[in-house]
């Protein structure tokens, strides 16, 4: 088939995020939907034995991406690319909803 179509609503939630990979059967993009609480933080974690680069998105609310130890703060409608061998954790000051895509 040449496409999936996916409602966020019918993949089960993991916690505050939504991982749609499967989902979608995509084959090298990561996507996810995080729908954080405020106060909410993810793990640190890089993905340098992937290769995998991410892109967070905030669709609303508040969220800082630290990347290496810097705070990048976060607008609505703002994206920060991280690189694959850098470390890096989300954190929600309010609630917020996010977009993750990633990929070799």
């Amino acid at each position: 088939m040449s496409h999936t179509h996916v409602s966020v609503d019918d993949v089960e939630p993991s916690g505050p995020m939504r991982f749609m990979r499967d989902p979608l059967d995509c084959e090298n993009l990561g996507f996810t939907v995080v729908e954080a609480d405020a106060g909410w933080s993810g793990p640190e974690h890089d993905h340098a034995d992937e290769g995998h680069e991410e892109v967070y998105y905030l669709v609303d609310g508040a969220a800082t991406v630290v990347v290496d130890g810097d705070a990048v703060p976060l607008s609505p409608g703002e994206a920060v690319r991280v690189s694959p061998d850098a470390s890096r954790r989300l954190d929600a000051s309010e609630e917020s909803t996010l977009v993750v895509a990633g990929a070799p």
